[in-house]
């Protein structure tokens, strides 16, 4: 089989329909796995996602739809998993097939709520997938952004680079480039903390703190990555390439960055449970604070943003507080 085969898009929200749309820029077909056949049957009629995204035209003749994950499993060569972290498990464990010899691509961007794994870890101990045939896609990127053409970037990592360089062509358009690692547990890290970080400078935001000060919290946050992934994935790294450091900003400054929004909205006075209730989307970022929160625990590293926004979301720490402490530590 030559690599990537069939490709099915495994998830119905924006960053799935943004993928799909560069999938089909490229290759002639795919598969597109969604839980709702209400949604499918809507995504037809319209010739677009009913619910996301919904100014991007498809080709509904190149798609073939279904609700059935096992389906869709067996078929498709290459899984590219694109749900939101919090429910990952609730579809992901309705697989019945053997995926073992399948290609899986995580574009989740968030880490298992509970196990505390990142997804490619997941995968390999729970379905039993080939690591050297498991990659992931991260930013920086927003979907918005692929909606509306504007230049973009994503980093595709693999082990074997070989395959990180063909499943980049795969995503590759006009308006969006691509850049290749092999690096897979860090960038699946950085992406999480990322949206940690993104939900403390939309706290600050909420604050009215100042651009001087989210500078100053957005340059710690970097530094705070970096100790973090190479304490727990130790390999040699730039943390100021694209897929880290580019991806931070992008997710802690825009106005598409739910996270940020989530923070902002807490800032401003919100309850946890108030903003949490208010957002249409999921904010990875809460789910993603707590995971890290006890995966340090086995490692100690100094996370004093990490912490702070740790304390906010689930200890109750009144945001100016966390803030005004976590400063004291900024250099």
């Amino acid at each position: 089989m030559d690599f990537p085969g069939k490709i099915a898009v495994m998830g119905g929200g924006s960053w799935a329909t943004a993928l799909a749309k560069l999938l089909l820029q490229n290759c002639d077909k795919i598969m597109w796995y969604m839980r709702r056949d209400d949604r499918i049957d809507d995504f037809k009629r319209l010739h677009r996602n009913p619910a996301y995204l919904t100014d991007v035209v498809f080709d509904i003749d190149r798609i073939d739809f279904s609700s059935d994950i096992n389906e869709v499993c067996e078929k498709a060569d290459t899984l590219l998993l694109v749900m939101p972290s919090p429910y990952f498990k609730s579809h992901i464990d309705k697989i019945k097939v053997d995926i073992s010899q399948k290609n899986v691509v995580s574009a989740v961007k968030g880490i298992v709520p509970d196990d505390n794994e990142i997804i490619s870890t997941y995968m390999e101990r729970r379905f039993g997938v080939n690591p050297e045939r498991t990659l992931v896609v991260s930013g920086p990127c927003h979907a918005e952004e692929v909606a509306l053409d504007r230049q973009s970037y994503l980093t595709v990592g693999c082990h074997d680079i070989f395959l990180a360089e063909k499943f980049a062509t795969c995503l590759a358009g006009k308006a969006m480039k691509t850049i290749t690692s092999s690096d897979v547990d860090g960038i699946e890290y950085a992406a999480v903390l990322k949206n940690v970080y993104s939900i403390a400078s939309g706290i600050v935001h909420g604050l009215k703190n100042g651009d001087n000060f989210l500078a100053m919290l957005v340059s710690n946050a970097i530094r705070e990555m970096e100790r973090f992934v190479d304490t727990v994935c130790p390999r040699p790294r730039q943390i100021c390439d694209s897929v880290y450091l580019g991806d931070l900003l992008v997710t802690s400054y825009s106005r598409f960055s739910r996270n940020h929004n989530f923070g902002s909205m807490i800032g401003k006075g919100y309850s946890v449970k108030a903003a949490r209730m208010e957002m249409e989307q999921t904010a990875e970022g809460y789910y993603g604070t707590k995971c890290i929160h006890e995966i340090n625990a086995r490692y100690d590293v100094a996370m004093p943003i990490l912490e702070g926004v740790y304390d906010i979301l689930y200890a109750g720490k009144r945001p100016s507080k966390a803030i005004a402490e976590m400063a004291d530590t900024f250099i």
